[in-house]
C-alpha cells in the first residue's frame, strides 16, 4: 500500500532555499527570500506562504499559497477572500504519483475559492482536479490563462459591460 504524501508548511530558511534550487521555476520570489534571510529581516518563519512534499528527507513537490483579501477579489461571486496557488511543481522523477494532486487537494481543504495559471499544456491537470477556465477579461487577467476552484455556494463572478469598460478607463 502506497503511503498518502503529507503536506507541511515549509519554513524559510537556508536548507529550504536550497532545496527550491532543484526545482524548474525558481526565480526572483525565491531570490528576494535570500535577501530577507541575509538582512536577517526573516529567520525559519513559519508563517510561509510555501507548502511541500518530501520523500525521505529531499523537497519533491511545492506550491505557494497565498491568502488575497476579498476587497481584491476579481473573480468569485459573491466577493471573498480567497488563496492563490503559485509555483505547483514537481520533480521530474516523481511525478504522476500523487504528490500535485495532494498539493491542491491540501489547498482545497481551506474551503476557499481557489485562482492559479495554468502553465502551458497543465489545463488537463486542472480541470481533473475540478478547476475551471475562466472566461477571458483581458482587463482583469493580462495575458494569464486563470483557472478557479469553486467551493459550495461560490460562483464564478460575471462581469458587466460597463464594469469592463470602467475598468479599461
Amino acid at each position: 500500500m502506497v503511503e498518502k504524501p503529507v503536506v507541511e508548511r515549509l519554513r524559510i530558511n537556508f536548507k529550504t532555499l536550497e532545496e527550491f534550487q532543484r526545482f524548474q521555476e525558481y526565480g526572483l520570489e525565491e531570490l528576494s527570500m535570500l535577501e530577507d534571510l541575509q538582512a536577517n529581516m526573516i529567520e525559519d518563519d513559519s508563517n510561509s506562504p510555501f507548502y511541500g512534499i518530501y520523500y525521505g528527507d529531499k523537497l519533491v513537490a511545492r506550491m505557494s499559497l497565498y491568502h488575497i483579501s476579498g476587497k481584491y477579489d476579481r473573480y468569485f461571486d459573491p466577493p471573498q477572500d480567497y488563496l492563490e496557488l503559485w509555483k505547483l511543481e514537481v520533480l521530474l522523477g516523481y511525478r504522476h504519483r500523487g504528490y500535485g494532486t495532494a498539493l491542491v487537494e491540501y489547498a482545497k481543504s481551506f474551503n476557499m475559492p481557489i485562482k492559479t495559471n495554468a502553465r502551458q499544456q497543465s489545463g488537463d491537470f486542472w480541470l481533473k482536479m475540478g478547476f475551471k477556465p475562466v472566461k477571458y477579461n483581458p482587463v482583469r487577467d493580462r495575458g494569464e490563462s486563470p483557472y478557479i476552484w469553486l467551493p459550495p455556494n461560490v460562483k464564478e463572478r460575471e462581469w458587466t459591460e460597463e464594469e469592463e469598460n470602467e475598468h479599461e478607463n
